[in-house]
């Protein structure tokens, strides 16, 4: 089979309920997404978090910084977690 390929995240304006696809094709499935937005925390969808959580996915947005520290942490925990991260 051929792997999911996402689309290509440039920036938060190109996050979309498409481009999270590989995240709900993880097995076993996460539980928790963690995005970093760059810089800044940006604002995303609502649309498209509400289509995550359905998923039975939390998403968690943040500044990419902050998203690496609550990436590592939920690691730490044995909590299912991937991480999208845009660099700053």
């Amino acid at each position: 089979s051929t792997p999911a390929v996402s689309p290509q995240v440039g920036s938060h304006r190109d996050i979309s309920h498409e481009s999270l696809s590989l995240f709900r094709l993880l097995e076993p499935q996460i539980e928790i997404l963690v995005l970093g937005t760059g810089d800044r925390v940006e604002r995303l969808p609502p649309a498209t978090l509400k289509q995550m959580q359905e998923c039975g996915i939390a998403v968690e947005v943040q500044d990419t910084a902050n998203a690496c520290a609550t990436f590592n942490f939920l690691m730490n925990e044995r909590r299912l977690v991937a991480a999208g991260l845009i660099p700053p």
